[in-house]
């Protein structure tokens, strides 16, 4: 007999937030909803990055919604811009309270995973979990608070080291870890972790979605970029993303005769974006262009302005371990990379042959990258070519189909 299941899922992003976790999360609920299964999600009123509720939505005490078959609760939480440990934490806190109330009402599930980055939405997880009895999973896409180390946001400290017990109490108590690289099991497995309980499943990309387009005749026109070579980061502008790298590869091509064509795109919001404008502005960085967040379906329209994506971290050792989901939807859409990102997801680059791998935080490297790619069309073809058949090995269906078998083992045991 075909087990169907009720899952409740809890994470603080969801769509129509457009960053990584709200993506992920979004797409696999609704391919296990498409499969026959029940979804419940349990997150806050959507915010991120600016802390300010999107339009349309109130930061209630509690609402629901529907999206494509997936039941969405939005629970209050303390909103604030992603700036600041001890604000940060307090809206992590109000978001596990708030949530763990309202899961222990939503009646019999099946099972109930957690995700982070941040583990106090693992935490809800875990004491829903407890409380009705079922298994619970831990979906791991960041290691916190290591990353808060890693950022310069916080020192090691009393506050950091009582987080480090909690985090390896979850990951002890969690039925099944899924992580998002092959790396954080490796590290989880170094830290004491039963290795049979952790299951990778990577990021991918909604192929529906993310495929290859022409250049958006309107916005390239808009935006002056007709006949320019754009390369363009999009995604979150954090502390992590170190994109005062880029401004100082833009000084340079400003100062390059052979490089007046190029543009940098930046797409996105987050806590550096107003340092990084006024930077920008202030250096006479006339090459920039900086554009606010746009809804998910509008995104496409603005990954094909890009003839080149650019992808940076932070040089740290912590983030050898992680692979920016925007990788998979720059395989998609057939848009070389430039990867700024050591490790794992460079060696994903290097394997599938989609684009150049640079040092993070160098920004000459980043300009000899984009002057290689704008020079040699051959390989600048066969990057573009060689992305659109590497996507169909990270399809978002078939990763979530992955998880789904995984829930339904501790199910069927449970």
């Amino acid at each position: 007999m075909e087990l169907k299941l009720h899952i409740l899922f809890l994470s603080d992003n969801f769509p129509p937030e457009v960053n990584a976790p709200a993506s992920r999360t979004f797409e696999h609920c609704r391919e296990w909803v498409r499969s026959g299964h029940r979804v419940t999600v349990v997150t806050c009123a959507p915010n991120f990055p600016k802390g300010r509720v999107f339009d349309g939505y109130r930061n209630r005490l509690w609402q629901s919604e529907e999206m494509d078959g997936i039941r969405v609760i939005r629970v209050w939480s303390y909103i604030t811009a992603n700036e600041g440990f001890i604000k940060r934490v307090l809206d992590y806190l109000s978001f596990m309270i708030s949530s763990t109330m309202a899961s222990v009402f939503e009646g019999k599930v099946d099972v109930v995973v957690g995700t982070s980055p941040q583990f106090f939405a693992a935490c809800a997880a875990w004491m829903t979990g407890s409380l009705k009895r079922v298994p619970w999973i831990f979906e791991l896409r960041d290691i916190w608070p290591e990353s808060i180390k890693a950022v310069g946001a916080m020192q090691d400290s009393l506050a950091i080291r009582l987080l480090e017990r909690l985090e390896l109490f979850l990951y002890r108590q969690a039925n099944r870890i899924v992580t998002v690289t092959h790396s954080f099991k490796k590290t989880l497995i170094q830290r004491g972790i039963d290795g049979r309980k952790i299951m990778v499943v990577t990021n991918g990309v909604d192929l529906s979605h993310f495929a290859l387009l022409p250049k958006d005749p309107i916005l390239e026109k808009e935006l002056k970029l007709e006949g320019k070579f754009v390369a363009g980061y999009i995604g979150t502008h954090g502390m992590a993303h170190a994109l005062e790298t880029l401004l100082d590869a833009a000084a340079l091509l400003q100062q390059n005769p052979e490089a007046r064509d190029i543009r940098l795109l930046f797409l996105g919001d987050g806590a550096r974006k107003a340092d990084l404008v006024a930077e920008a502005q202030k250096r006479g960085l006339d090459n920039v262009l900086f554009l606010d967040s746009v809804p998910k379906a509008e995104v496409a329209r603005y990954w094909s302005l890009l003839d080149v994506s650019v992808i940076h971290l932070r040089k740290t050792e912590l983030f050898t371990t992680v692979i920016p989901s925007k990788l998979f939807e720059c395989m998609g859409m057939g848009i070389p990379v430039l990867h700024g990102v050591a490790g794992e997801s460079a060696e994903i680059v290097l394997r599938e042959k989609v684009g150049l791998v640079f040092q993070p935080e160098s920004a000459q490297q980043l300009v000899d990258g984009l002057l290689y790619l704008r020079n040699n069309p051959a390989n600048y073809q066969e990057f573009r070519q060689n992305g659109l058949l590497a996507a169909k090995r990270y399809d978002r269906k078939t990763l979530a189909m992955q998880m789904l078998r995984l829930m339904e083992d501790v199910a069927r045991k449970n």
